[in-house]
């Protein structure tokens, strides 16, 4: 029996006659003559919950346009901007109405009315199948029927009046109204697609994690603020104390302590013990108010954040040296330092350091740990390696996510490719053997899982676990990208030319088309409408930057979700919408609050930067789901042919 046959006959235990099999046939046809869902894009969100879940809310605008679209002509602005709200915030914005008016049925009437119009502009492009998925099972029932249903109908117009009155009398339209709201928010993104850097600088990013994991469907490609918390949780202690230093630089103790439940009293006692006596000014976190903590508070945080500074330089110095391959030893530091008149020499230049209080650096043995330092770090990373919240997380960042994606004529990565000075791919060397292009993509992302997955007696999971390291700052790292990543320089010297880190190749030339398009082919795209999106590195619009580059072949998103980055970037990041007409990147102003949002109608102020219409609408039959529904039918289309002549019984 041929290979063919086999799989048919397996096939039809699915679909056991001609009936069932033309049935699906037919399901199949109709889906790929639907108009392409929408697509979401976002990228360095940082820990940024409040702004993130935002435009999660609105869908970048494209909720506010189709509210727009639908009552421009019979609603005033304030009363569209009104539903729009209520649309993002149905809880608090119902909570507000029940306390503002003296009568709030009459509100529910017309708010059901509007919400549910809304429901059926978004849910139009799908098959009902796919709606009443989306629906809460129970309501499902009454909301679909108020979904097809019109009251404008003579024949249906009591049937829905009645309904909706019920609703309201038997107290359940609060209920309602804010399980469409959901249903809205769901349906109008059919995929969202986040390009990295979902952790660090800003204080929520488990929150950020939690909302990813109740997403109804998404991807992520890693950013190297993404992979050093994955090496963390895969046993790297360099990377853990990273994530610990960038959090404490920040005063970023919500995410480690309440988030996740990191217990860093070891590390405290520690440093208060150690740095008693050290002002530790050169470790002073970055706040946005010196308000917010006091001073007794700000001096702990400087004294922890000083103590796991010096733990991540002396781990790195000692795994730099496991791995001369890497090429890193211009990032051993310790070694260079002349304690006595407290100078370092880089590169045959002295220089003066600006923090001589280096108590627990032996100058015969830089990089070893003393006693007290390897027991927090052992204390640490038990945490890390031990927690069922993070655990759940960063499972969730391997099975939904990967280095790079290609979805529907669309590279999507967070930093960068290697390149040569030409424009060339550059030969990167992993684990002793020369990669570039796409398979040095695919020989990373297969490193990086078997850092997490493989068993500790396997020979391969200590270079993995230190390679994840490698690509949140190495030089070649496809995350990185960067000739150095000058932490000590930062902090220990004052003369700003050592602070200097210099760009790789791509970022210098991603606005060249012939090298952008060199790149999509290298990934199997090419034509008028494929692009590279990427993120990473902020968009400073301040200065006039521009996101799209290559003539369009290439858009950057990063515009500075954080915080930290918006006096730099001066805007609150870039979104990309992709639906069944084309492209429109939106730039953002920066989120205010919640409250404001719901008791002012304040929302994000989003602007168009570039829309890229397709002469031609796009239906899923022209996507890579289209793709797979088309095999199917060919499928199916073999097996009706093999019932039909005999070769398989039909059931």
């Amino acid at each position: 029996m041929d290979e063919d046959l086999k799989y048919l006959q397996l096939l039809s235990k699915h679909f056991p006659n001609i009936q069932s099999a033309c049935t699906e046939i037919i399901n199949l046809e109709a889906i790929l003559n639907l108009p392409k869902g929408t697509e979401h894009f976002v990228s360095d969100l940082h820990g940024e919950y409040g702004a993130f879940q935002h435009v999660l809310r609105n869908a970048s605008g494209v909720i506010k346009n189709k509210v727009e679209l639908k009552y421009c002509d019979t609603m005033m602005e304030y009363e569209r901007r009104d539903l729009c709200t209520l649309i993002y915030y149905p809880e608090q914005k119902i909570k507000l109405m029940k306390q503002s008016l003296p009568e709030i049925n009459d509100w529910y009437r017309v708010a059901l009315k509007q919400v549910i119009s809304i429901c059926q502009s978004v849910s139009s492009k799908y098959t009902r199948s796919k709606v009443r998925k989306s629906l809460p099972k129970e309501y499902s029932y009454i909301i679909e029927e108020l979904m097809h249903e019109s009251s404008s109908e003579p024949n249906k117009a009591d049937y829905v009046s009645s309904i909706i009155s019920t609703i309201i009398a038997t107290g359940r339209a609060e209920h309602f109204i804010t399980a469409i709201c959901h249903v809205i928010q769901r349906l109008t993104i059919d995929s969202l697609h986040i390009l990295g850097d979902i952790f660090d600088r800003g204080p929520e990013a488990q929150k950020i994690m939690d909302a990813i994991c109740d997403y109804h469907n998404v991807d992520i490609q890693w950013g190297n603020h993404d992979l050093i918390w994955m090496g963390a949780a895969a046993g790297s202690a360099a990377c853990m104390a990273n994530v610990i230093r960038i959090s404490l630089r920040y005063a970023n103790l919500e995410t480690l302590e309440n988030g996740y439940g990191i217990n860093l009293l070891p590390l405290a006692t520690f440093a208060m013990d150690v740095y008693r006596d050290d002002p530790c000014t050169q470790y002073k976190p970055k706040l946005e108010s010196s308000s917010l903590f006091s001073q007794k508070k700000i001096h702990l945080i400087a004294q922890m954040h000083k103590a796991i500074s010096i733990i991540q330089f002396k781990l790195e110095g000692e795994l730099i040296a496991r791995h001369p391959e890497f090429g890193m030893d211009s990032r051993m530091m310790l070694h260079r330092i002349n304690f006595n008149n407290g100078t370092i020499n880089l590169d045959g230049v002295e220089y003066e350091l600006k923090d001589r209080d280096f108590e627990t650096i032996n100058p015969d043995s830089p990089y070893t740990l003393t006693a007290e330092e390897k027991d927090v770090v052992d204390q640490l990373l038990f945490n890390f390696t031990n927690n069922p919240i993070l655990t759940k997380h960063i499972r969730f960042l391997y099975s939904h996510g990967s280095l790079y994606l290609v979805r529907n004529g669309n590279l999507l990565f967070h930093g960068s490719m290697p390149l040569n000075s030409d424009g060339s791919f550059k030969d990167v060397t992993v684990g002793g053997k020369k990669y570039h292009g796409k398979e040095l993509y695919d020989r990373i992302d297969a490193i990086v899982r078997k850092a997490y997955f493989a068993e500790s007696d396997d020979p391969e999971k200590q270079y993995a676990v230190d390679y994840i390291w490698y690509l949140w700052c190495g030089p070649d790292a496809p995350a990185f990208d960067k000739d150095k990543m000058a932490t000590f320089e930062r902090y220990h010297i004052a003369d700003k030319s050592t602070h200097k880190e210099t760009n790789g190749q791509y970022i210098k030339l991603k606005d060249d088309v012939e090298i952008v398009e060199m790149i999509l082919k290298e990934f199997g795209l090419e034509g008028p409408h494929t692009h590279i999106i990427n993120g990473h590195v902020p968009v400073k619009a301040a200065k006039g930057e521009n996101p799209v580059k290559a003539k369009g072949k290439l858009l950057v998103i990063d515009g500075g979700y954080s915080r930290a980055y918006q006096p730099e970037t001066g805007i609150a990041g870039y979104t990309l919408i992709f639906n069944s007409h084309g492209l429109s990147l939106v730039q953002h102003t920066p989120f205010t609050t919640i409250e404001d949002a719901v008791q002012n109608g304040i929302d994000i102020k989003s602007e168009k930067v570039l829309t890229e219409k397709l002469s031609d609408r796009i239906f899923v039959r022209d996507t890579d789901i289209g793709t797979e529904l088309k095999r199917q039918c060919d499928e199916l289309k073999r097996l009706v042919d093999a019932f039909r002549k005999g070769k398989i019984a039909q059931n």
